[in-house]
């Protein structure tokens, strides 16, 4: 059986034009979601910092409540750890 090989090219023949890449590299950009990540950091990093001053935070912020559920409290019953 006689298998038919292609002949070897060099690997520069299969480059595109430094243009093609680079708009390659911008269109996979785009389709990673990766342009609007870099967009939004370059806004951000043009912003002020945020206030460390008190008077600028006046609402006070409630605790989240933790629930145990009745299955996590028996496994830490099992282990003999106390979830009050």
């Amino acid at each position: 059986m006689m298998t038919s090989r292609r002949p070897a090219t060099p690997f520069s023949d299969e480059l595109g034009t430094p243009a093609e890449m680079a708009a390659d590299g911008r269109a996979a950009s785009r389709n990673l979601g990766l342009q609007s990540r870099l967009e939004r950091a370059a806004r951000a990093a043009g912003r002020p910092a945020p206030s460390l001053h008190f008077d600028d935070y006046p609402a006070e912020v409630g605790k989240r409540e933790i629930r145990v559920s009745e299955a996590a409290a028996r496994l830490a019953g099992a282990l003999h750890l106390h979830l009050d």
